[in-house]
């Protein structure tokens, strides 16, 4: 007989893996081999005809990761400057927070023990179907590699921002122009252990059985 999950920790894990920016800790290095751990794991997610098309491209080098944060910037300054005149016009609160540690994650992405890049050999194309397969079989790989972190005291984000400049990212990196770049989170050990769940609408507004609800 297989033995039941413990709901209370796997709900906690599934709850509480936030976007972690202002606490992530830049002075302690993060193990090679506890990455590796975290991508093991990451491996198990589901892909298209299991062909298992990801590739994980960790960058722990100084000087790597200067430019990959300076080209992460360069994409940042215009849409936050975007975002922010979005709230101002719109009257929208309660986001000033989130925007202020995009600020700060900005301005310290070139200081963190790692960041990851995971990647997909091959480029999307085809019609709406077969793009949604492509990037399908690799995303669920990336949450569970972000759950795997935080599992093991790690906090990550997940960005996209710098894929604005992803020829000079590749470039950078020597990865071919045959392989896709799907995201970039940084990779620290995170200060406390206060994570809540989020504020989300309730499921039973957002979940419609035999049909649109309009």
């Amino acid at each position: 007989m297989t033995e039941p999950f413990d709901l209370n920790h796997t709900d906690r894990l599934l709850t509480t893996t936030r976007a972690v920016r202002k606490r992530l800790d830049l002075n302690r290095p993060v193990p090679r081999e506890l990455i590796t751990d975290c991508i093991r794991i990451a491996c198990q997610a589901p892909a298209g005809s299991n062909l298992q098309r990801w590739r994980w491209v960790v960058v722990d080098d100084p000087t790597l990761l200067a430019g990959l944060a300076e080209l992460y910037r360069r994409a940042y300054e215009p849409y936050i400057a975007m975002q922010k005149t979005a709230v101002d016009t719109s009257g929208r609160t309660g986001v000033g927070a989130i925007m202020d540690s995009s600020d700060y994650l900005s301005s310290i992405l070139h200081k963190v023990p790692a960041v990851v890049i995971p990647c997909s050999l091959g480029l999307p194309v085809g019609n709406q179907g077969q793009v949604a397969g492509f990037y399908g079989s690799v995303l669920p790989a990336v949450w569970s590699f972000m759950l795997a972190a935080r599992s093991r005291g790690l906090g990550t984000a997940w960005t996209t921002l710098h894929l604005e400049y992803e020829a000079q990212a590749r470039d950078l990196l020597g990865i071919p122009d045959t392989v896709t770049q799907v995201a970039l989170t940084p990779v620290a050990y995170y200060t406390g252990d206060a994570f809540k769940p989020g504020s989300r609408r309730p499921a039973e507004e957002i979940t419609y059985f035999n049909g649109w609800k309009s």
